[in-house]
């Protein structure tokens, strides 16, 4: 195979990526100058090396805590369960979240062989245990779509035993919709109208 379509294949595995913009992603980095180039590299290598999951969240962070869980001022009886990542930036930008966050990494999917113990759902079951009769309220947000209410139904079972209320965002996310995408006011009122499960 050649340099050329190497990168070009290399591209194609990247999330959202299809053939016509992994070719002009390939283009681009094949005219871009040298600098350029050697600091998308530096870029790449520097996440690679420095960013790593919160130990409490186990959202993305290049500190030794993320910025949310170290922030005092966060309730932290209050967790806000979401699928990846994208998702916290996504209920951050509501300003009306004023608890903290637990990332799963995924939904259950048994069709492509993701199921309970490839989520980092034991981690969650830890720390809500870990707040003993002190209670609290784990929210949970995956999406609205078959994997994710499935999720959503799945860890409702397991944190209800713990002694905490548990509610799930309400349905103003539409349906199959994903966090990442919703806009503001929108994801403002599903976190305004959650129920519990």
């Amino acid at each position: 195979m050649k340099p050329f379509e190497k990168l070009v294949a290399s591209l194609r595995r990247l999330p959202g990526i299809g053939p016509k913009q992994a070719e002009r992603l390939a283009l681009h980095l094949l005219r871009a100058s040298s600098t350029e180039v050697e600091q998308f590299q530096l870029s790449l290598r520097e996440v690679r090396e420095r960013v790593r999951p919160c130990p409490v969240c186990l959202d993305y962070t290049d500190q030794p805590t993320c910025r949310i869980c170290a922030d005092p001022a966060r309730e932290e009886r209050v967790v806000c369960v979401v699928e990846d990542p994208t998702d916290v930036a996504a209920v951050e930008r509501t300003r009306r979240f004023r608890g903290r966050y637990h990332v799963l990494h995924g939904v259950l999917s048994p069709l492509d062989g993701v199921g309970p113990e490839n989520l980092r759902i034991r981690e969650l079951l830890a720390r809500v245990g870990a707040w003993g009769e002190a209670g609290g309220e784990v929210i949970l947000a995956t999406n609205h779509d078959t994997e994710g209410d499935a999720t959503a139904l799945y860890l409702g079972r397991l944190l209800q035993p713990l002694g905490v209320r548990v509610t799930r965002i309400a349905i103003g996310v539409p349906l199959g919709g994903d966090l990442a995408y919703i806009d503001e006011q929108t994801l403002s009122e599903a976190l305004a109208g959650r129920r519990s499960v």
